[in-house]
């Protein structure tokens, strides 16, 4: 069955990448987004926002928008290391971190591919989950925004295919699969305002409600 699930994945990328090619999107930074970017150079860390301040979670829990990449823009280029400075941190480090976590509403994150050799950290532009596999798995997950709180939810898929842009606006697609399929879950659930103690919710409540 896991065979026949990753094969069915697989045969939608195949499909889904014949075509790729340049996409549209939105315009950069506003400029309060170009201040917060700007208030420190490309090797400092930006603050990281926390679900327990009241103005940090209205942001946590909003909805961010596509950004159109272009190599040659020295603020997307200051941001992406900035963003990475902060993943990398030796106050906050983590395996993935969305651009909503430091208060830029636009969507990109930062990702550790485990399931690559030298498990390097890349940067996606524009990522978007267009299929789940129906087997799912069972794993630890923590939040750099809700320091503290660790929980295990069975909700994850085992595996994804995604959609992305890279620095130049090229649209690229990919299957992903084990713990990297997490943290590519986690971080794109960020850009649509949602947390991983969400599903840990729900998952309580499932729980509950077979149990009455």
């Amino acid at each position: 069955m896991r065979r026949l699930l990753l094969f069915i994945l697989i045969l939608a990328m195949v499909t889904s990448c014949s075509g790729t090619k340049k996409l549209s999107g939105t315009s950069l930074f506003s400029k309060e987004e170009i201040k917060l970017i700007l208030s420190g150079n490309e090797k400092e860390p930006m603050r990281v926002l926390l679900i327990t301040n009241a103005k940090d979670s209205v942001i946590l829990r909003s909805k961010s928008s596509r950004i159109k990449p272009n190599i040659n823009a020295k603020t997307l280029q200051h941001f992406t290391k900035r963003l990475y400075q902060t993943v990398r941190d030796s106050a906050t480090r983590g395996v993935g971190i969305a651009a909503p976590q430091v208060g830029i509403l636009k969507n990109i994150i930062w990702i550790q591919r485990f399931d690559k050799e030298g498990e390097p950290f890349e940067v996606y532009f524009n990522p978007e989950i267009k299929k789940y596999s129906e087997m799912k798995q069972d794993v630890r997950e923590g939040c750099l925004s809700i320091p503290g709180v660790r929980g295990n939810s069975g909700m994850r898929s085992y595996a994804i295919f995604l959609t992305y842009d890279d620095k130049n606006g090229n649209q690229k697609c990919e299957m992903v699969e084990a713990f990297t399929a997490v943290i590519f879950q986690h971080e794109i659930d960020h850009l649509s305002g949602i947390l991983f103690t969400d599903h840990l919710k729900k998952e309580a409540k499932k729980s509950i409600n077979h149990g009455l």
